[in-house]
This record gives C-alpha cells, structure tokens and sequence, in this order.
C-alpha cells in the first residue's frame, strides 16, 4: 500500500516577459486582421465602382459577365409589367432570380416560399 499523494498540476504563472511578448504577438495579431480587411475593403470598393455604369466601360463589362457567369449578379433588371411563363423564360430574359415583389415575381415560380423565385440550383 502506497502512501504517496497523487501528482497535482499546478498552473505556472507567466513572467513578465512573457505576458509582454504574448501582448505584442495579439496586437500584431490584430494589426494584421484590420490591414487584410482594409485592404479587401478597398478591393471590393473599387470593384463596385468599376461594375456601376459611370466606372471604367472595359473592367466593369468584364467584372459584369462573370458576375453573370457566377451567378451572383442578374445580366438585366425586369421592367414594369412584366410577366414571365416559367422560369425557363425568365432566365431567357437575364432577370432571374426574381425577388418578391418585383416584376415578374409570382408564387407559382417561387418553389420553397422564401420569396426567391428561379434561384440559381446550387449543388450539395
């Protein structure tokens, strides 16, 4: 039979140094994360300027059909009292996805209800 107390791990308190060198690495941590979103900020802010129809013609018509390609942008905008058949006409036409309340929008084209009608299908 052993009399022996078990091992305990105690917590080592930090000197000053280290909690100083700890400090500077978070700070430079921090430093970093701010310039990386600045700097994406303004790429994303000169990119807006450059898609919009007052921006540079040549970049804005590029960056604009690949936004199309991506689905992430529509290639027109629907007009006043419009009405689409399906959704095949609708994406024939550059307007889709149609939100509700825009023209065009019907429930019938809208699948789930979320007010997104002809969403783009994205794969799982």
């Amino acid at each position: 039979m052993s009399f022996k107390k078990p091992f305990r791990a105690v917590p080592i308190r930090e000197g000053q140094r280290y909690r100083k060198r700890r400090a500077r690495k978070e700070q430079s941590q921090a430093v970093g994360f701010l310039t990386t979103a600045a700097l994406a900020g303004g790429v994303i802010g000169i990119g807006s300027v450059a898609v919009s129809d007052g921006g540079m013609s040549a970049v804005a018509g590029t960056l604009k059909s690949a936004a199309v390609s991506a689905g992430v942008m529509r290639a027109n905008t629907p007009q006043p009292g419009a009405y689409y058949r399906n959704c095949d006409a609708a994406r024939a036409a550059g307007v889709a996805p149609l939100y509700a309340g825009e023209p065009g929008y019907r429930d019938g084209m809208d699948g789930d209800g979320d007010g997104i009608a002809c969403e783009p299908y994205r794969g799982r």
